[in-house]
């Protein structure tokens, strides 16, 4: 018996853990591919299972589908992501996540009893924006903000 080359939605579903709704919603983005049989179903290539497990990992920790999207037009269409073209895609989203991670830190460290919003109502607020001279460097909570 030779070994099954294309995958039907369903099957990718449930070999990725990922709802066909989803899937569908990948390849309306482009992050995914298929083509059609003569009978109008879905086929998927092989290679889609690991690009999903990519989609997967990388909006765990926060990469935005764009991010993703943008990062999967790099790798060759219809070939299995290989551990090179992981390593740099994950390389090329270090930085992002370092400053998600340092904004984040800040926030958790900063924030008690407020959101920065500087509304001024809390007297102890460390985040407090006095006369709002803050509003000068842009919208949202300035002091939460970690500088790139």
């Amino acid at each position: 018996m030779a070994p099954v080359t294309e995958l039907t939605v369903g099957q990718v579903a449930a070999r990725s853990g990922v709802a066909v709704s989803a899937l569908h919603f990948y390849e309306a983005r482009g992050l995914i591919r298929s083509h059609r049989t003569s009978g109008n179903q879905r086929r998927y290539g092989r290679d889609v299972l690991r690009r999903v497990a990519i989609i997967k990992v990388a909006q765990e920790v926060g990469i935005s589908l764009a991010e993703i999207g943008s990062a999967l037009e790099s790798l060759p269409e219809g070939r299995t992501p290989t551990r090179d073209d992981w390593n740099l895609l994950s390389t090329a989203w270090r930085d992002g996540l370092d400053q998600k991670i340092a904004q984040l830190k800040k926030l958790r460290d900063g924030l008690t009893d407020c959101i920065g919003c500087g509304c001024m109502s809390i007297d102890k607020c460390p985040l407090r924006n006095r006369g709002d001279r803050l509003a000068r460097e842009g919208t949202g909570a300035r002091r939460l903000l970690v500088e790139s």
